[in-house]
């Protein structure tokens, strides 16, 4: 594959509309120059953070069209004008919205309502659901570590509500604002309408020959994003189906039967999109759940979901996203962790593309680098391990005589 890079030594800016930037003489001048652009970049940066719900907007405005990009381009290649078939893409995703909600709606109102009966009627037992955490502890033996972690569970509602702040400032910001919502589909609309435009504008800054390199590392970061978008929907949707599948064969199969099978799939359907700590989360609750209507529930549930992450982890997550995420698992956890501590929950949704896009980049400046120093040039779409891609960047010719001298 033709990796499209400009030849060794050519300009990043000058023949666009940035010029060339060469290394200046230290004058009063160039010393005012810079105290000026420090300011007005301080400025930006504090124009950015007034504006921060309009640029979480845009955020996820810039998501959503690079997901959908794929199906509009679909219906754009066969003869359907670019605008009209935003629209169609939209219909189709409302209408399976719709769809999704009439088929379950039913259902899920009487069992989210069953579900919190049941809860509540739990809860004004003696003891409420601490004595029935410690009666679930006695049967299997474990009432002595009940009492170790009873603190624990004391804080457990502050902490669940010191958790669930973000997720409800998200979810009173997007979803639950008509205003939020109509402006990301706005926002998502001219995105899709323009995105060519948009896109040739921004090359348009740079040199000429720099514009094919940018052109491919914007490609990958799109598929990137889009691959691990719809990657993280059908491993979600397939989460949620297959328990919905096992909790309806355990309600028909065993004494007590298994109740709420769709609010709680839904449940691990919907947690299941949180990276790394969603999945564990949803079985716990489900499996918590289980041990409150019968032990054989509970212990059934266990073992599905030890079964069941297992197979995620290792089946379906490299069969779904294929090669558009290629981090390393201590990469993923960090970069979760810093999107959930910036922006909570949307952070931690975000995290795994851009930081896939950083190694896009980054596997880029290394290819750049292997060339200047003679090294051994790795495609920004190689598994190699980064430390590796790092030391064949500085190799010398000799390194370069015994390596293959590029990859496809």
């Amino acid at each position: 594959m033709d990796e499209q890079r400009p030849p060794v030594g050519t300009p990043f800016t000058g023949g666009g509309l940035i010029p060339q930037l060469t290394r200046p003489q230290v004058t009063a001048r160039t010393v005012v120059v810079v105290l000026a652009t420090a300011l007005a970049f301080l400025g930006l940066l504090w124009l950015l953070y007034q504006l921060s719900q309009i640029v979480r907007w845009a955020v996820i405005a810039v998501f959503l069209a690079v997901a959908l990009a794929p199906a509009v381009g679909w219906l754009q290649q066969r003869g359907i004008k670019r605008g009209l078939a935003i629209g169609l893409v939209y219909l189709a995703l409302l209408a399976v919205i719709g769809g999704i909600g009439a088929l379950i709606a039913p259902p899920l109102v009487d069992q989210l309502d069953g579900l919190v009966s049941f809860a509540t009627d739990l809860s004004r037992q003696p003891g409420g659901i601490e004595h029935g955490l410690r009666d679930l502890t006695t049967r299997f033996g474990l009432a002595d570590y009940f009492d170790a972690i009873r603190a624990q569970i004391s804080t457990l509602p502050s902490r669940l509500g010191a958790a669930a702040g973000p997720l409800l400032a998200v979810t009173r910001g997007v979803v639950g604002s008509v205003t939020a919502t109509i402006s990301i589909l706005l926002l998502t609309f001219f995105l899709l309408l323009d995105s060519d435009r948009f896109v040739n504008a921004g090359l348009a800054l740079f040199n000429p020959a720099q514009r094919p390199r940018l052109r491919r590392l914007l490609g990958q970061s799109a598929g990137a994003i889009h691959g691990y978008i719809n990657g993280n929907l059908i491993i979600s949707l397939i989460a949620g189906v297959a328990a919905f599948v096992v909790m309806t064969i355990m309600d028909f199969t065993l004494p007590g039967g298994m109740p709420y099978a769709v609010v709680l799939a839904l449940i691990i359907a919907l947690l299941d999109l949180i990276p790394l700590v969603g999945a564990t989360l949803g079985a716990a609750i489900v499996i918590l759940v289980g041990f409150f209507i019968g032990v054989p529930q509970g212990l059934i549930l266990l073992v599905y979901f030890i079964i069941y992450q297992q197979i995620e982890n290792n089946v379906l997550q490299p069969l779904v996203y294929g090669r558009s995420v290629q981090l390393h698992p201590l990469a993923i956890f960090l970069a979760v962790l810093a999107g959930g501590q910036l922006l909570g929950i949307l952070g931690a949704l975000l995290a795994i593309p851009i930081a896939e896009i950083i190694r896009i980049l980054g596997a880029e400046f290394l290819a750049g680098r292997a060339e200047e120093a003679g090294g051994v040039v790795h495609s920004t779409q190689s598994s190699v391990p980064i430390d590796q891609v790092a030391h064949d960047a500085t190799g010398g010719q000799s390194r370069r005589a015994s390596s293959p001298p590029r990859e496809p």
